[in-house]
């Protein structure tokens, strides 16, 4: 072969990709595998650039069929108009949106996804919902929506493929309450800012998301390094120089980087067919809505490549390729450790003077600084973590002949193991970081709602269907259901007294009229005494003036007063009894305080209030907790009375809506990350068993029980992932202590999610080490020992 100092780069790059494809089977094995690593990873970066798109398209399908329009006033009854009511509930975890429709005309609006509106009794169900009703675990949901089902949602109505949704006709809907009027369906929509701090959450959240697949797309660029290395060896010796060489490597880099993009673009292909089928946190997307920005898509075909070549030349800077072999065979020079140091230091630097920067109210982000500063202080992991491992295996002595096996392999290649649990050190370390920082600002975006679950656990209010209904009726309705220990309800309407002047827009003044028994007043006030037919003032407090005229504008005793102001057709007119008595309120166990007037049964009987329409319902209950099916039940006794009925579960705290939704991405982003690091470190095992397996054969051979090699495969992945982990915790913590001072809050250690985070990530190494055994056990049989 004649020397290739005069042959062009072009040629040279041919013939790097030539030889790919000249190694034989083995060679389209180590080709294979490192498309397969470049590929994992691809598809999650073009999956990650789909997210933008992906929740683009969810909230233009879920305007375009908004219908609670608020602020805005409702149209006249006409041809082309629609009653709407909100029908929501909630089956197990999962919630399920409702609609009742009712066609004030012969052409009213028809919701996206549906091509009529459903007739009275008619139900039109989306698809997740009717495979829930036809099978044994909707058994407890079809009570609650037994009406016939014509028709299913289209795509277009719904928010996701597996979204619970239904639209049910109705004749019964009267305006007022829960229900409106409107002409069209959807809105334009509201682009909800995130303030500073949850900015910077975002922004943490993808980094750390993304930056440990790019740092094993950077090791799988250098599967197959030491064979690849005797190849440049043995064109060195037929006259190749040392500029041909690396020339020929970035051309084999070349070929496995766009191997790696195909494999990308057909996995995430294959994974977007499949992405229906899953839900997470009740987010569910359809396929054609996973598609990657065509300008980040451009960016990673582009920036894979680059990077494999630059990968493979930085390389091949550490070693000597000479006619007769590598001189990285030789002892291992040792790694300087200065610039190592200098990647998380100078990131500490840049976010040093954002230092109690950024809050709630602040001005905006530095987000290149921001950014810059985290991506150095985690690929401060990856770069420490070779360092750290040979530093201590070269100390390691002794022991069994597995660990011995281990270490040994370990000291005569670092690199190698090293570099296939950088990606799962990078990514912990992250993980505690943005843990910190969830638990370091969580106060400020979870509030206490003032529920008092010791009293009650659900609520449930009713707006429609009460009229001449009785609280003591109501309230029995769910006593008999299983598990309730107690149950009170209060009616609640408004009245006005009758010669009360109307204000400048010539609304009459409405005070709030409740009715129920006393065992219900004394949920709500703290009466001295009480009996049936009894009639309470209550009032704000205790020291309040009991006077027969209220300063708080209350009707006195023998004052007429106007029941249902808000219905002038069914109003009634009522006597305040002369024994009205002033009590002091409390809170409810919902943590509302309302003045107004309280009457028992015997003083008022809602029975006179006929056809009143603005007669609401709440009901109060004790729950046992030990049968989770008893919310179910009293979620169809609720809607046995109407189905606009809303049950409710109290809650000691809740998490603001944009807080709850980042975390619920972090949460999915962490799910699919691990998954990923998982398969991409399982084929960085594989790959270097094969690469092994003469060596495994010999042993075997020898001798050596296959139990001994396995616990040595086990040891030589465990080391490097105590010590990435070590390492982790201390760079992550430190990020996260940044992160802390930088928001501008108290640095604590929150070591439940350190612990968390760790264990998890060592069980899936552990897990996919497990998972390489039986590769092992093939690769240990007489034939490993043949050679091409």
């Amino acid at each position: 072969m004649s020397r290739h100092r005069g042959t062009g780069w072009l040629t040279d790059l041919a013939l790097g990709a030539r030889l790919v494809f000249a190694g034989g089977r083995n060679g389209l094995l180590r080709t294979l595998m490192t498309a397969l690593g470049i590929g994992l990873g691809v598809a999650l970066l073009l999956a990650s650039t789909s997210i933008s798109t992906m929740l683009e398209h969810r909230s233009e399908r879920t305007t375009a069929r908004d219908d609670q329009f608020f602020g805005v006033d409702q149209p006249p009854p006409g041809d082309r108009t629609l009653l709407v009511a909100m029908a929501d509930t909630s089956y197990r975890d999962d919630s399920i949106r409702g609609r009742l429709l009712q066609p004030d005309g012969a052409h009213p609006p028809v919701p996206p996804g549906l091509t009529r509106v459903p007739g009275p009794g008619e139900m039109v169900v989306s698809p997740a919902l009717a495979r829930l009703l036809d099978s044994p675990d909707g058994a407890l949901l079809r009570p609650r929506l037994d009406h016939p089902v014509v028709g299913t949602i289209g795509d277009r109505g719904l928010a996701g493929p597996n979204e619970y949704a239904y639209y049910l006709g109705t004749d019964q809907l009267r305006p007022g309450g829960s229900t409106v009027r409107i002409d069209h369906f959807g809105t334009e929509p509201e682009v909800e800012g995130l303030d500073p701090v949850l900015m910077l959450l975002v922004m943490i959240i993808f980094v750390v998301l993304l930056l440990p697949i790019a740092v094993f797309v950077g090791a799988a660029v250098r599967f197959g390094g030491e064979a690849r290395d005797r190849r440049l060896a043995a064109l060195r010796l037929v006259g190749a120089d040392a500029v041909t060489t690396r020339r020929i490597a970035a051309g084999e880099a070349l070929v496995g980087a766009l191997f790696g993009l195909l494999a990308g673009a057909v996995l995430f292909l294959l994974g977007r067919q499949l992405v229906e089928l899953v839900t997470l946190e009740g987010i569910s997307v359809f396929a054609e809505d996973v598609r990657p920005s065509p300008l980040l898509a451009a960016l990673i075909v582009l920036a894979v490549p680059v990077v494999a070549v630059l990968v493979a030349e930085l390389t091949l800077r550490r070693i000597v390729i000479e006619p007769l072999g590598v001189v990285r065979r030789s002892a291992n020079r040792r790694r300087r450790l200065w610039w190592r140091l200098a990647l998380p230091v100078v990131g500490a630097a840049l976010l040093a003077p954002l230092r109690a920067g950024i809050d709630g109210t602040g001005g905006p982000v530095n987000q290149a600084q921001v950014i810059t500063g985290v991506v150095l202080l985690l690929v401060g992991v990856a770069a420490l973590l070779p360092w750290l491992v040979e530093s201590v295996v070269r100390r390691l002595r002794g022991g069994g002949v597995a660990w011995q096996l281990a270490v040994r392999r370990l000291q005569l290649d670092t690199e190698s193991s090293a570099r296939m649990v950088s990606g799962v050190a990078v990514a912990v370390a992250g993980g505690i970081a943005l843990q910190m920082l969830f638990a370091g600002v969580q106060h400020n975006y979870v509030r206490a709602t003032g529920h008092d679950v010791s009293r009650v656990q659900t609520i449930v209010s009713v707006n429609d269907g009460l009229a001449g209904a009785d609280a003591g009726t109501l309230a029995q309705r769910f006593r008999t259901v299983p598990e309730v220990e107690g149950a009170f309800a209060i009616l609640d309407t408004a009245v006005s007294p009758v010669r009360a002047k109307p204000d400048e827009s010539g609304e009459r003044p409405a005070i709030l009229l409740r009715i129920g028994d006393c065992a219900a007043l004394r949920e709500i006030a703290a009466p001295d005494r009480c009996a049936d037919g009894d009639a309470f003032r209550i009032v704000e407090d205790a020291g309040e003036e009991r006077s027969p005229e209220s300063a708080a504008g209350l009707p006195g005793p023998g004052r007429e007063i106007e029941v249902g102001v808000g219905d002038p057709e069914t109003s009634v007119r009522w006597t305040v009894p002369a024994g009205l008595r002033s009590v002091p309120g409390r809170g409810d166990p919902a943590g509302s305080r309302n003045a107004g007037l309280f009457a028992t049964p015997g003083a008022f009987d809602p029975a006179a209030l006929g056809g009143l329409r603005g007669l609401r319902g709440t009901v109060y209950l004790t729950m046992h907790p030990s049968n989770p099916d008893t919310i179910e039940l009293v979620r169809n006794a609720a809607a046995g009375i109407a189905p606009t009925a809303q049950v409710q579960r109290l809650r000691a705290t809740e998490e603001t809506n944009r807080f709850a939704q980042i975390r619920r991405g972090l949460y999915l982003g962490v799910v699919v990350t691990l998954l990923l690091l998982g398969a991409s470190l399982l084929v960085g095992i594989l790959e270097q068993l094969r690469e092994r397996r003469r060596t495994l054969a010999v042993l075997v051979a020898f001798g050596t029980r296959r139990g001994t090699l396995g616990a040595s495969v086990l040891w030589q992945t465990a080391v490097p992932v105590l010590l990435g982990l070590g390492l982790a915790i201390v760079l992550g913590t430190a990020l996260g202590a940044i992160l802390l001072r930088i928001v501008n809050q108290t640095v604590r250690l929150d070591w439940p999610s350190i612990g968390t985070m760790s264990g998890i990530a060592a069980a899936v190494v552990l897990l996919v080490t497990g998972a390489s055994l039986p590769v092992l056990w093939r690769l240990l049989r007489p034939t490993g020992l043949r050679t091409e």
